[in-house]
């Protein structure tokens, strides 16, 4: 029987998982259709999972613990979450941005979707498995110390991994932040929104150490999400 080292197994690993969400990102853009894209991301994070456990990750080290701390973080990062929103929706300028998506024209039922099947178990939990749990643990993190290398990797691939999303750009979507590039046009608005989702990133990747956990950012990106969708719907015209 032939033995594969630590490392070996590790990079094997962090291949398979980069291939994977290459493939899941292609597959959501073209070809997986509404209701199954909870479904399809769903069983791509546990698929990552078992990837990054299988390659000798720990638990600890992919952020599935949770403590008081975690719970801690996510609601004091809710409450930040809340503040930004309650900001940019009180002034007129950025109120606009809500107003023009194209969120504020779907249905009741609709809206349900999106926030209680869509943006948590379609977006978040997916990309929160694998860019702040499994490429970091990966990457050489231990869930512990906080490491730029493993942060700073993961969020690049996160900003990379809305490529597909940011060069069809000028068509927009449902979510309210989108709207904020799409006068840039395609080249300039692409450009920006994978910087912008690379900053997030690193964001969401110092909630995910300050926590402890996963859960600290999955709460902070589950209510950022569905907030713009719930704002956009209920700001009048």
């Amino acid at each position: 029987m032939v033995t594969i080292p630590a490392t070996t197994r590790v990079r094997m690993a962090l291949v398979g998982c980069v291939a994977l969400l290459g493939i899941v990102a292609f597959l959501v853009d073209s070809a997986i259709p509404a209701w199954a894209y909870p479904l399809f991301n769903t069983a791509a994070a546990a698929a990552l999972i078992a990837l990054a456990l299988t390659a000798g990750s720990s638990a600890a080290a992919i952020g599935l613990t949770i403590g008081r701390r975690t719970i801690v973080a996510a609601a004091i990062g809710l409450a930040s979450v809340a503040a930004v929103l309650a900001a940019a929706w009180a002034l007129p300028h950025t109120r606009e941005v809500f107003t023009s998506s194209p969120a504020a024209r779907i249905t009741s039922a609709d809206l349900l979707w999106a926030v209680l099947i869509r943006v948590p178990f379609g977006t978040v939990l997916l990309e929160e498995v694998a860019f702040r749990g499994v490429l970091p643990a990966l990457l050489g993190a231990d869930g512990q110390r906080w490491r730029w290398r493993p942060m700073l990797g993961a969020s690049v691939l996160f900003g990379l991994f809305h490529l597909f999303s940011a060069l069809r750009l000028a068509q927009c979507d449902g979510l309210a932040v989108h709207s904020l590039f799409c006068p840039a046009g395609p080249v300039f608005g692409s450009a920006a929104l994978i910087l912008v989702a690379t900053g997030l990133g690193i964001a969401l990747c110092t909630v995910r150490h300050i926590g402890g956990g996963l859960l600290a950012p999955f709460a902070v990106h589950t209510a950022a999400n569905s907030a713009g969708y719930l704002l956009a719907w209920t700001t009048p015209a």
